[in-house]
């Protein structure tokens, strides 16, 4: 039976992890969500203390890199491992500030996708690497399956041409990981995914994106023409298992989804958390021993707003802690997703409108954090296409039966 109390041997790091967003994240996030595109420096200090704790061990899991194949327990128990303290430490890293987490050096998106799929020798070299993560192209969206942009073999290289926007850290990471097709005719059973290294000819920047929220992590949209990448740099196995499918491809997710939800949590909860006290210093006390209708209809909302929020929590503590017990989770971690990026949208702008000019004026973060939220919905696979996800597992359809 999972347990829901922090566990033990996690509860350092995660109070580490709170200490940063509160005391380094906080202070700097309107400054760089003003000066978008520029580059937070102060997170390269924040970069060698977790580097330096990575070093000696104590800190299983820190920062959304977290992400590694545990070693199974003997005993068959349950365990609380990486995946579980990745989520957590994340949440709190997001209570401080979404767009800061983004922007951290060896945090991106695309050094879990190297711990979900790559081998043990790609994964000692590319230890340490900051890699971004390139999937979604024009016209194509969330429907990944449907990758254009191809990797033909020539030699002992791979000859990769397309195009992928909305690239988080496209710009400032030291790598990207591609994903790119082998062979359009064999459907999405080619698709694999490439390290391409910054400075690779054939691979540039066409632009950054103005966005949103988020605005302290650059999004970029990069241009592959002709890039030449050392045939080692394909992720796993280059071989094309037609029955696998996009299984391998998918494993990726199944890692990346739960903490993206966890980021939604994290935001969420510090909107709670600072509209709580407002709510309080307008003479609206949130009584928990009383039940909602019995309560002012502030009260009532935010009882319901969180109550939204700790089901998104707990699909969020699931997902990884079967991760961390080698169970199948690809069905609980679409849901996660689903429910959190849905529950992150909710409760940031309910908590913007509860406290009305205080919510929506740059006094306080919360219209900040109600403009991040939203990003949290949608990349990573949207919330139609997690529905999408879950009916399918439910119901035993495949994709083709179910679009």
């Amino acid at each position: 039976m999972i347990n829901l109390e922090t566990p033990k041997k996690h509860r350092a790091l995660i109070d580490q992890a709170h200490q940063v967003a509160m005391n380094m994240l906080r202070p700097i996030s309107r400054k760089y969500d003003r000066a978008e595109h520029s580059y937070p420096k102060e997170l390269d200090m924040l970069a060698a203390m977790i580097d330096g704790l990575s070093e000696s061990g104590a800190s299983e899991g820190a920062g959304a890199t977290g992400v590694r194949r545990d070693e199974k327990k003997d005993d068959g128990s349950v365990k609380n491992g990486s995946n579980l303290a990745s989520v957590m430490s994340v949440a709190e890293m997001c209570w401080g500030d979404v767009g800061l987490l983004l922007s951290m050096p060896r945090q991106g998106l695309g050094n879990s996708a190297i711990a979900s799929v790559a081998n043990d020798e790609q994964l000692e070299r590319f230890k340490g690497t900051w890699a971004a993560m390139a999937i979604t192209e024009p016209g194509v969206g969330s429907d990944s399956a449907n990758i254009t942009t191809t990797a033909t073999l020539d030699g002992d290289h791979y000859v990769i041409n397309g195009e992928k926007i909305y690239v988080t850290s496209g710009e400032r990471a030291d790598s990207v990981v591609v994903w790119a097709t082998l062979d359009r005719s064999l459907g999405r059973a080619a698709i694999k995914s490439f390290v391409v290294e910054k400075g690779t000819p054939g691979m540039r920047v066409e632009r950054l994106e103005h966005k949103l929220g988020i605005r302290a992590s650059d999004t970029a949209v990069i241009i592959f023409e002709d890039c030449r990448v050392p045939a080692e740099n394909l992720l796993g196995s280059p071989e094309v298992d037609v029955k696998q499918g996009f299984a391998g491809a998918m494993a990726t997710f199944d890692n990346t989804r739960p903490l993206v939800a966890a980021m939604a949590v994290g935001c969420a909860r510090a909107s709670l958390d600072l509209t709580r006290d407002l709510l309080a210093q307008a003479g609206v006390e949130v009584d928990y021993d009383r039940p909602g209708v019995l309560q002012s209809a502030a009260a009532a909302r935010f009882l319901q707003l969180e109550a939204d929020w700790e089901a998104a929590q707990l699909l969020t503590m699931q997902a990884a802690w079967m991760a961390d017990n080698r169970k199948p989770n690809s069905l609980e971690a679409s849901m996660a997703k689903a429910k959190a990026g849905r529950v992150g949208s909710d409760v940031t702008l309910g908590c913007v409108e509860l406290c009305g000019t205080l919510g929506y004026s740059e006094n306080e973060l919360l219209e900040k954090w109600a403009r991040d939220s939203k990003i949290l919905d949608i990349f990573e696979g949207t919330q139609q296409i997690q529905q999408l996800i879950v009916a399918r597992r439910l119901l035993g359809l495949t994709s083709t039966q179910l679009r």
